[in-house]
């Protein structure tokens, strides 16, 4: 029969609240019959008192200076204070009234120390159920002084995980990968029976926000086995050798649940590489990774093994002892979401929310290349909030462009005072970046643009690509500068000036062409990078300051560099001036409408329209 604990008890231990309420009711105990048995005493006057005596109703009494105390002859009791005098002598001798005398002073501190030594061994009392209670279990180290070498991780039963590969969409080839761990944990005997051993550790690579979480608390949900989640950061300690104390320990109750899973999130908080901290500063932490790769190296693979899986953003800083074969035998790569898996993970995302009959979630999976699996969850919320705000009663697909404006964007500044002057201005500058976007067959699809400031911009001009890119190529980077110095190229044209809004155009520009000519190899100096890396030791790499090229191959860099921002201004510019008439017009409808949608910008120029992925058209 299986053994059901108490609510009150966790892991066969007493519970700290339940004997908090346990002392609270001993002390209300204790104090209702303290004064319960102080009221049984009837406080008289003096008077009363040599009546009673006159009737013979008093049987004895203690006098203490002028304090009294006494027993009526029923066994009752009473006290008061008198005046010493012959004829209260007098009275109890002739009614032969039993007479304790005793000198007087003050009253026993005893009773008054009490309620504090009463309070201070019930906090030493819970103190140390609390010690008890952090002393062992899988969130023992919680920081406490007693338990500092514990370790800080979570503890997930089999039966308390819910989540599967159904709540994990897309990302088919991660999920392929991580399914022999599963495979393995629930037989085994499949592996074995070939000589064949399962990894012991994979690690999950990706940009924040695309699941790598997520996978592993799949991983676990669908083995069906113990799970211990850490980050971490929750292995280094101010005090020295508390890392290493708490990777021991770690693995030391990770053996004890076997076969089981450990997930280490953001590994790259303590697995760095070694070798680089600059006066014994980084020490600690160098020997918590000590202890973790001598873990990893020293536990078993068959049945009943420990498997690891672990999360970083940043592969590059760790440290290569602890990513060769025998300690992260694989290194999966968790990628931003494509096509078909971000229609999967909107489907997910959608379960329990009221979508309008017009809501395609494949035309908002088109229009949201790019965004993560976080980015899409928090468009469904974003949406819904919107819908909710509007008394909508379903989020419909004008809720979602609304939603999608605003996270990429931000929300608009309606509050903000612009002048006329700089409405006009900033105008001239967006309808510069629009009509060279439409213009320029290389460029993405035209989105929006939009006087209403947002976030820091008063104005925006935006374009969303019409598929999945996993590469460039020269003409389109070299679109991209063109469309940079549009706004540039309007403020001059019109208003003959340069306005500080297009410090940003320019930065752009400049690191595009500059990725060109040192990365890419795209200019007159052939195939060669020249692009350095200038690493910080913080990073886990050495520090790069000298040059791997001559100053004269430098000044070819720099001059392949202010060709190619030459030639784009150029074309630019040429671009503009022929279609002046059309800058004018679509800056003079900005100044009206403030925003215009793509199809409006196409239909006012009379241009061929390209693909919109604006939600709210039919």
């Amino acid at each position: 029969m299986m053994k059901k604990n108490f609510k009150g008890f966790r892991n066969g231990k007493p519970n700290a609240l339940l004997l908090l309420l346990l002392m609270m009711g001993l002390g209300f105990v204790y104090l209702f019959w303290y004064n319960s048995s102080n009221h049984d005493i009837e406080s008289i006057t003096f008077s009363k008192l040599l009546t009673a005596i006159d009737e013979n109703k008093v049987q004895a009494i203690t006098i203490q200076g002028q304090h009294v105390q006494g027993t009526y002859t029923d066994g009752k009791y009473f006290d008061t204070y008198v005046v010493p005098i012959s004829k209260l002598w007098e009275s109890l001798h002739e009614h032969k009234v039993d007479i304790s005398v005793y000198p007087d002073q003050k009253e026993s501190w005893g009773w008054y120390v009490l309620p504090f030594l009463f309070l201070i061994i019930f906090a030493l009392f819970l103190f140390y159920i609390r010690q008890s209670q952090n002393g062992g279990g899988g969130s023992g180290g919680s920081g406490k002084i007693f338990n500092v070498g514990k370790s800080k991780a979570r503890f997930f039963s089999p039966n308390t995980i819910n989540v599967t590969f159904k709540d994990v969409a897309g990302n088919v080839e991660a999920k392929e990968d991580v399914r022999d761990i599963i495979e393995f944990l629930k037989s085994p005997e499949r592996f074995e029976r070939l000589g064949a051993k399962i990894p012991r550790g994979i690690l999950l690579t990706g940009a924040p926000g695309n699941g790598k979480t997520l996978l592993a608390k799949a991983v676990a949900g669908e083995a069906n086995c113990p799970f211990f989640s850490i980050s971490g950061s929750d292995f280094v300690e101010v005090f020295v050798g508390v890392g290493a104390s708490r990777v021991r320990d770690l693995f030391a109750q990770a053996r004890r649940h076997s076969p089981c899973i450990v997930f280490i999130d953001e590994i790259d908080a303590v697995g760095r590489q070694r070798g680089i901290g600059l006066g014994g500063g980084n020490d600690e932490r160098e020997q918590t990774l000590n202890q973790l790769l001598a873990e990893m190296d020293g536990f078993s693979t068959e049945k009943g093994a420990v498997i690891v899986l672990a999360a970083s953003n940043r592969p590059d800083v760790l440290d290569k002892a602890l990513l060769r074969p025998g300690r992260f035998d694989r290194i999966i790569e968790v990628p931003y979401p494509d096509l078909t898996s971000r229609e999967e993970i909107l489907k997910v995302h959608s379960r329990n929310v009221k979508l309008d009959s017009a809501v395609d979630l494949s035309k908002l999976a088109r229009g949201t290349a790019g965004f993560t699996g976080a980015d899409l969850e928090n468009l469904i919320n974003e949406a819904a909030l919107v819908a909710s705000k509007s008394n909508e009663n379903t989020v419909t697909m004008q809720s979602f462009e609304i939603a999608r404006d605003k996270i990429i964007l931000g929300s608009e500044r309606k509050s903000l005072i612009i002048t006329d002057k700089d409405k006009k201005m900033t105008a001239f500058h967006e309808a510069g970046h629009t009509l060279l976007n439409v213009l320029l067959p290389d460029t993405d699809p035209l989105h929006k643009v939009t006087i209403v400031p947002r976030g820091r911009a008063l104005g925006a001009s935006w374009s969303l690509p019409e598929r999945d890119k996993y590469s460039q190529n020269n003409n389109e980077m070299k679109a991209r500068i063109i469309m940079a110095f549009g706004g540039l190229l309007s403020e001059k044209i019109f208003f003959n000036t340069q306005t500080t809004g297009c410090a940003n155009d320019i930065e752009k520009a400049s690191k595009i062409a500059r990725a060109m000519v040192r990365r890419y190899g795209m200019s007159g100096l052939g195939p060669i990078d020249f692009e350095y890396t200038e690493e910080h030791p913080y990073l886990g790499r050495d520090l790069q300051n000298a040059k791997e090229f001559s100053e004269h191959t430098a000044q070819c860099i720099d001059e392949e560099v202010n060709k190619i921002i030459q030639g784009c201004y150029q074309q630019g510019e040429k671009l503009l001036l022929d279609n002046k008439d059309k800058l004018e017009l679509l800056a003079k409808e900005l100044v009206e409408k403030e925003t215009l949608q793509a199809s409006e910008v196409y239909e006012l120029l009379g241009i061929e329209p390209r693909e919109s992925h604006s939600f709210h058209e039919a």
